[in-house]
């Protein structure tokens, strides 16, 4: 599963998107992560899959809410 094991890997560096551009970059890994997960999840319906979509998703709601408030600021 090399899918499971880049997602675990962005989610371990996900404290180390200091700039604007790499958090832009980051949101969009973590959407072509998800997307990539669910479509196997289709398939198989492993509620692990689902779990490693979950914490992807909050994470990249939270670099998305960063990005947000340093465009309205």
């Amino acid at each position: 599963m090399k899918i499971l094991d880049r997602a675990l890997e962005f989610e371990t560096n996900k404290s180390s998107f200091k700039s604007r551009n790499e958090k832009i970059i980051a949101s969009r890994q973590a959407k072509e992560l998800i997307l990539s997960i669910n479509e196997i999840y289709k398939e198989n319906k492993d509620p692990n899959l689902m779990d490693v979509m979950k914490r992807l998703t909050v994470i990249k709601q939270k670099i998305e809410k960063r990005l947000k408030m340093k465009i309205v600021v």
